[in-house]
């Protein structure tokens, strides 16, 4: 009786090891080991870059089954930063992100596909501007381990470009400045 009991309990303790290998993750903006960043053509000329300096979330991620991965991100829009204040200014206001109106921008994740190891395509509804669209961009894991202070880190990075119009910003910045580049550089700490 008891080595059925104890052959139960461990292979119980098996199964339920093999089904809790994704972990959970706070994106570490506290820290500031995350970044979003951006990157538009002014006129053609040159870029204008910026970043977001207020924004939080959360991913799941599991390495042996990367397909169940998940992601969601919010982010404050009047902590939009290109580091010129009466730029900023404008950019918060109507013609841009009117960020009374639109205070946040979300991104969560419906999927993930593999491309490889370590590389993959996400999927998921972004909203910007009051506007969801469903986008899909190329990540790469960039590592994953200990670190110096007790805890687990894993850290990501992906890149995607938006059509400005496509989320109701209008505003005529040239030909050349119709889509906005953004860059995620993500670090979470296990939970």
């Amino acid at each position: 009786m008891k080595k059925q009991l104890l052959t139960l309990t461990l292979g119980a303790a098996t199964l339920l090891s093999s089904l809790t290998h994704a972990a959970d993750y706070k994106i570490d903006t506290e820290g500031n080991h995350a970044f979003i960043n951006f990157k538009i053509q002014h006129l053609g000329y040159s870029w204008l870059t910026g970043r977001f300096n207020d924004f939080d979330g959360t991913f799941s991620y599991d390495k042996d089954k990367p397909e169940a991965s998940t992601i969601n991100v919010t982010i404050n829009t009047a902590s939009i930063d290109s580091n010129h204040a009466e730029r900023d200014k404008h950019l918060k206001g109507d013609e841009f992100l009117d960020v009374s109106q639109f205070p946040t921008s979300h991104f969560v994740s419906t999927k993930y596909e593999s491309t490889g190891e370590d590389k993959g395509i996400l999927t998921g509804k972004f909203t910007l501007h009051g506007v969801t669209k469903t986008i899909s961009f190329p990540i790469t894991r960039i590592g994953e381990g200990n670190d110096p202070w007790g805890g687990y880190r894993a850290g990501f990075e992906g890149k995607t470009t938006l059509k400005l119009t496509d989320y109701g910003i209008d505003y005529n910045l040239g030909p050349a400045s119709t889509h906005v580049e953004l860059e995620l550089l993500i670090e979470g700490i296990r939970q």
